[in-house]
């Protein structure tokens, strides 16, 4: 649990609000090219509008890092960036990894510099993302989880449970929270979540435990036969056929704590 401090007034506190200070989650999109345009284009063919996953954000924020690029700032096509994050649901909080001109343009424009540690960027769950570990442990999100100034872990404060079967072209996601599944999906469905996901029942779709870059989360299944696994933005198709003691068998997926952000797929002992 992140630690939050209270800071007292001199003389009576104010009884119309408090000042805390708070850890608060937010995703950071790792900008690895100076072409903002085709960034623009991918992230708008995952979380567009017309994307696969049009309703994955909900007007999160978002810190824009420039650690892995050598943009400079004004560029041609910022607005273009900034629009394109308004289409996906994000909202540009601030940035990190400029330089001291580029910097200055940033805040000029409402954009103040974010801390140094460099996180996942948002939507950890496009298949072409990669996750960015920090150097002493696997840090959480693609296009993400990943926090700013905040735990790796993040814990779901609810649960959600979905009691019907899920058929091709369903989708379900527990934002912020577990999932459990007391029903079978299909082929084609699709289930996520930021915590872990449990079904008690064929799992066959695709599943996408640590949605937001919470590289602790699990997926168990009491029958595990599935397309697609991910935790993290970690993933694995089933174009890498899975091993007897799994396959069909009650199993979990989960990261390996090598810090090698390498998917293990392990039989449950019931």
């Amino acid at each position: 649990m992140p630690v939050q401090s209270h800071i007292a007034f001199p003389s009576s506190e104010p009884a119309s609000f408090e000042i805390k200070s708070a850890q608060l989650t937010v995703l950071a999109l790792l900008v690895k090219t100076a072409d903002l345009a085709k960034i623009c284009s991918e992230l708008l063919a995952k979380f567009g509008p017309n994307g696969e996953s049009p309703e994955f954000f909900d007007t999160d924020g978002i810190v824009l890092d420039f650690s892995q690029s050598e943009i400079t700032l004004p560029h041609p096509q910022w607005n273009l960036l900034l629009n394109t994050l308004v289409q996906c649901r994000l909202s540009a909080s601030a940035v990190r990894g400029l330089g001291a001109e580029s910097l200055l343009f940033a805040k000029k424009n409402g954009l103040p510099e974010a801390p140094s540690e460099i996180r996942r960027p948002a939507g950890k769950t496009a298949d072409s993302a990669k996750p960015e570990p920090t150097p002493t442990k696997p840090s959480p999100a693609p296009l993400a989880s990943p926090p700013v100034s905040a735990p790796v872990r993040e814990v779901p404060i609810e649960t959600m449970v979905v009691s019907k079967p899920l058929r091709s072209g369903q989708k379900v996601y527990a934002r912020g929270c577990d999932l459990i599944v007391l029903a079978m999906v299909n082929r084609g469905a699709e289930i996520i979540a930021d915590g872990n996901i449990h079904v008690y029942a064929p799992l066959r779709g695709k599943a996408m435990a640590g949605a937001r870059g919470n590289t602790s989360a699990r997926i168990f299944a009491l029958s595990l036969e599935p397309e697609l696994v991910s935790i993290a933005g970690v993933y694995r198709t089933t174009e890498q056929e899975l091993g007897r003691d799994v396959l069909g068998k009650p199993a979990q997926v989960r990261l390996s704590d090598d810090g090698k952000e390498k998917i293990i797929i392990e039989p449950l002992k019931l």
